[in-house]
């Protein structure tokens, strides 16, 4: 058996980062770096990680919290930014509303539901929340509720992005009914 490192040789992230340097422009460096962001981020964090200047960094996260895209924690100082998941929940909605038909839609929260009323059923609960993964003694039995856990919870995100996505389908791609 071999033994795989996952981190990639230095040479090989520098060529890529290289890469996205050259063939992306400021905007999409801060843009890139802001949806990768998983805790709230100073201006002159996210300039460092996207290659740019301090003042084009705050200027572009500044653009993207009017847009939306990031969300200013501006109670401190300096102010901190994190990516809006609402954002991005709302854009893969969007991309469901445009590869799908209601039928489609209807069709994969039918079978999303049963599943999910398969796991309620096995824990005895509504909600994955309220199961506790590591009452149990058994290393693999912690491991399997585990992944049953973390899928459950997936199902129930894929449910509210396949409602949202029958709600813009619904309203021509608005939210509320004109």
């Amino acid at each position: 058996m071999t033994d795989i490192d996952p981190t990639p040789p230095p040479e090989d992230v520098e060529e890529v980062r290289t890469r996205w340097h050259d063939d992306a422009d400021t905007f999409d460096r801060v843009y890139d770096v802001v949806l990768g962001i998983t805790e709230p981020t100073s201006h002159a964090e996210i300039a460092e990680i996207a290659d740019c200047s301090p003042n084009a960094a705050k200027k572009h996260v500044e653009r993207l919290a009017e847009m939306g895209i990031a969300r200013a924690d501006r109670s401190g100082r300096p102010v901190r930014y994190e990516r809006n998941d609402g954002y991005l929940e709302w854009q893969e909605a969007s991309r469901l509303a445009e590869e799908l038909t209601a039928e489609e839609i209807v069709d994969r929260v039918e079978r999303l539901e049963e599943r999910r009323g398969e796991f309620e059923e096995r824990f005895g609960a509504t909600d994955p929340t309220a199961v506790s993964v590591f009452d149990l003694d058994d290393h693999d039995a912690i491991h399997d509720r585990m992944e049953a856990v973390g899928e459950w919870q997936s199902i129930d995100r894929d449910v509210r992005l396949y409602e949202l996505a029958r709600r813009l389908l619904q309203n021509d791609g608005h939210l509320l009914p004109a």
